[in-house]
């Protein structure tokens, strides 16, 4: 009788203690785990579905595109956290979209597999360090040429930037880059600018004489690759290598990953690696 009442008093914590998180309370747990101030203007918010509904499992992107959300149902994760936007602008407004087939069908998608998406663009960005660098600092094994905190300018052994292109390859994943300047130049001095800074922060950058290569993620054909193009033909030692955006940020979500499972607990969570976004011919 005393064990029938033990186990009729125990059994009640048991299933409370299993019970799954809230997406809501894992991002409350992000928020205290960041090293930054959570900001009121933010892109970090949710996109799509229920914050207080209960996680199955987690999975962590760069892109949410329809690839991936079927990758994390695939692998029981009802709640995703994304990088970049959801639908196809930076604020995910989706007003526009209202009769657009491609919008209607992705969120029908997530609608009927009560997903839940949040953003995790700014404040990843914002705290020490900055977890998308960091990432990537450790996916290209470039932290021991860091010659700033912030892991944007390395002094490298003198490199053919041939050989940066197939390491970049190499490591990245990637079919091909772009590239602006003279493959057979040596170079000591390189620069990371990941995502899409926007093109007066690679010419700053550029302009810099610390910066022989910027590895960069993509820029507007008539700001950064015209200047860079114009450094070159005036006989300057620069080079840009572009790699896209989504391969020049992916890590830093990886990185995310295994620090999300640094506080989450009891939760799986998985990292699911963005395809290619597109092909070459």
């Amino acid at each position: 009788m005393r064990l029938f009442l033990t186990i009729i008093l125990v059994l009640p914590l048991f299933v409370f203690a299993q019970k799954n998180q809230t997406p809501e309370e894992v991002v409350k747990l992000i928020k205290e785990n960041v090293t930054c101030d959570w900001q009121e203007q933010t892109v970090d918010v949710f996109k799509a579905g229920d914050p207080k509904s209960e996680i199955k499992g987690i999975a962590v992107c760069m892109f949410a595109d329809m690839k991936t959300l079927e990758r994390a149902v695939d692998l029981d994760c009802n709640f995703i956290i994304t990088h970049e936007p959801v639908f196809y602008n930076h604020l995910d407004e989706t007003e526009t979209y209202s009769n657009n087939p491609v919008y209607l069908e992705k969120k029908k998608y997530i609608n009927d597999h009560k997903l839940v998406i949040f953003r995790f663009h700014d404040h990843i960005h914002m705290t020490k360090p900055d977890g998308i660098y960091a990432g990537m600092l450790n996916k290209l094994d470039w932290k021991k040429y860091a010659v700033n905190e912030e892991g944007t300018h390395f002094e490298m052994p003198q490199t053919k930037v041939e050989d940066l292109v197939k390491e970049l390859k190499e490591k990245l994943g990637l079919q091909s880059v772009r590239v602006i300047g003279d493959p057979q130049m040596t170079f000591t001095k390189l620069g990371l600018a990941v995502g899409a800074p926007g093109g007066q922060r690679h010419i700053n950058a550029l302009s810099l004489p610390d910066m022989e290569v910027m590895v960069a993620g993509e820029a507007t054909e008539w700001e950064t690759y015209l200047y860079a193009n114009d450094a070159v033909e005036q006989n300057r030692k620069k080079a840009v290598v572009f790699v896209g955006h989504v391969k020049s940020e992916e890590a830093g979500m990886e990185y995310c990953t295994e620090w999300l499972k640094g506080f989450v607990k009891n939760v799986p969570i998985h990292f699911i690696e963005n395809d290619l976004n597109f092909t070459t011919f």
